[in-house]
């Protein structure tokens, strides 16, 4: 199949492994932070990992967009679930994710609350327009690869007069999130970061120039198939050696400089900036989340159902998501990871979805000294 086989090859696999290792210097440790849920589980489920050298670390970075969802977000949902009894619309990944009171969507609807899974924004939509005297409620989520599609039914639903329809907005930006791992104070410096595929895809890498003057850190964008990964993190490795930091981009298939023009302009006519928003495990960040615009906020369910505003909630005493997220520590560092838990019994986020950095090594890294 194009654009998949031979992104695996095993014989190129072994000459970038070898170029890998000529690449880096026995004095330097590298230290490279994926920020894409994507290229963890990548790294770990094609063995990735086990052909780097001992000096070029991975860090996985909060490009999970479950993981990075506090638990108030959640709780939020599950109010207007039970309390205000709407059909909430998500996908499939935030439905078992813990929050408050020993709760999750997932229970939520065991206890009556009409929570439906959806594989698209359209889905939500659908629904919408099949349950005219319900109100519906769309829980939207991720970074800005997903934001397009529910600009694209908030704007829909806004031309159809769908007046029993709104979203829970919860998108989240990418670039404010490197930038708090950069500065960081307890994250160990990094030498460079493996930028993530889909954003991309939307914004472009022309935004990353920002963080490659501000910060000196070498960005290279990588497709998800284990030779990408193996190319882009050469690529790091050679800008560390020659002490450059640029942008550089390996998924020149699907990614621009510029981006899709189209998809920038619908997000920019439908959102806007929120002064503030709580990531989990990077805390309150400002200028990294959307919200819905006046000109469509008939669609906002903040602004719909104004008895519920959001609580922030502290995470699990013993859920080291939080450290994972920051790059602080591995998911095998966390004392109730694989025991007390896993993807059958989560404790944290990181654990629940399917970009998760724990339900990837719990998957499969956990025997692997170099996971």
């Amino acid at each position: 199949m194009r654009y998949i086989d031979e992104f695996r090859d095993a014989a190129l696999a072994r000459n970038l492994a070898t170029s890998i290792a000529h690449a880096a210097q026995p004095q330097q440790h590298y230290r490279l932070m994926e920020f894409c849920g994507g290229h963890t589980h990548a790294l770990s489920r094609y063995g990735v990992l086990g052909m780097l050298p001992n000096n070029v670390q991975m860090i996985h970075g909060p490009g999970c967009p479950v993981c990075v969802l506090p638990i108030g977000r959640i709780d939020f949902a599950i109010r207007l679930a039970l309390e205000h009894e709407v059909i909430l619309c998500s996908y499939g990944d935030c439905l078992r994710v813990p929050a408050s009171n020993g709760l999750s969507l997932l229970k939520a609807k065991a206890q009556g609350a009409d929570v439906r899974m959806v594989y698209s924004a359209l889905d939500a939509l659908k629904i919408a327009r099949l349950n005219p005297t319900r109100q519906i409620v769309f829980f939207a989520i991720g970074f800005e690869t997903t934001t397009p599609p529910t600009a694209s039914i908030i704007k829909q639903a806004q031309q159809e007069k769908i007046n029993n329809f709104s979203v829970l907005c919860n998108h989240v930006l990418t670039l404010p999130a490197m930038e708090s791992i950069l500065t960081q104070p307890s994250v160990l410096p990094l030498h460079g970061l493996v930028g993530p595929a889909h954003v991309s895809t939307v914004i472009g890498s022309e935004p990353y120039q920002s963080i490659t003057t501000r910060f000196r850190v070498p960005v290279v964008i990588s497709g998800f198939e284990p030779l990408d990964i193996m190319q882009g993190i050469l690529m790091l490795l050679r800008q560390v050696n020659e002490g450059r930091a640029e942008v550089e981009n390996e998924f020149t298939r699907a990614v621009t400089p510029q981006g899709n023009r189209k998809a920038q302009a619908l997000v920019l006519e439908v959102f806007e900036l929120r002064d503030t928003f709580e990531w989990r495990g990077l805390g309150t960040l400002p200028d990294s989340g959307l919200k819905i615009c006046a000109a469509f906020a008939d669609f906002d369910a903040e602004k719909r159902f104004t008895d519920l505003h959001y609580v922030s909630v502290p995470d699990h005493k013993a859920c080291e998501c939080g450290s994972i997220l920051r790059g602080e520590k591995r998911p095998q560092d966390c004392k109730i990871f694989g025991s007390v838990c896993t993807p059958d019994n989560p404790i944290g986020s990181c654990m629940v979805s399917s970009e998760g950095a724990c339900a990837a090594h719990y998957t499969y890294g956990r025997r692997s000294v170099n996971a």
